[in-house]
């Protein structure tokens, strides 16, 4: 049996163009390559300065030196004291399975929890492996999102609380 080598860490500047070019390519493969999704963050295009601050964090998986994937917290916005958000955990489908979703969830987690009392997340019905996980993780079930977001292609809305 082969082992993979498997790498989480902190993005850096010269992670931009691969991480936008693995989340556009995972919204297209669930059709939210459109408006109302993060197809059309600004930041999308530059998501280390997007994740600068302290209460920020955007890590990046590599397998076998390729980035497959990555999650971001952030403060949620517009703000909701003490809330944050799970941002941007998108996986290629090749490094799906391999529990690399569960080890970034667990990795955003240990750190969200140490900066807000809870943790948001929006996202959309079809990507039923990850709504499997985020419950997995004590993520509660909204029937609506907390506040008006930029992502109103989302049809699925979670909290956490620390």
């Amino acid at each position: 049996m082969t082992t993979l080598s498997i790498v989480i860490r902190i993005i850096e500047p010269s992670d931009n163009i691969q991480i936008s070019n693995v989340i556009r390519t995972v919204l297209a493969e669930y059709g939210a390559d459109k408006p109302g999704f993060a197809w059309q963050d600004p930041e999308l295009d530059n998501m280390f300065l997007a994740y600068v601050e302290e209460s920020s964090r955007y890590w990046v998986v590599e397998v076998e030196g390729e980035i497959v994937g990555g999650v971001g917290i952030a403060p949620l916005v517009p703000e909701v004291q003490g809330t944050c958000e799970l941002q941007k955990m998108y996986l290629l489908p090749k490094s799906r399975k391999l529990g690399i979703g569960q080890s970034l969830l667990i990795q955003a987690l240990e750190f969200a929890q140490h900066h807000y009392k809870r943790c948001y997340l929006e996202t959309i019905s079809n990507m039923e492996s990850a709504g499997a996980l985020y419950q997995k993780y004590d993520f509660k079930t909204l029937t609506k999102p907390i506040i008006a977001t930029k992502h109103s292609g989302c049809d699925r809305w979670y909290i956490k609380d620390f």
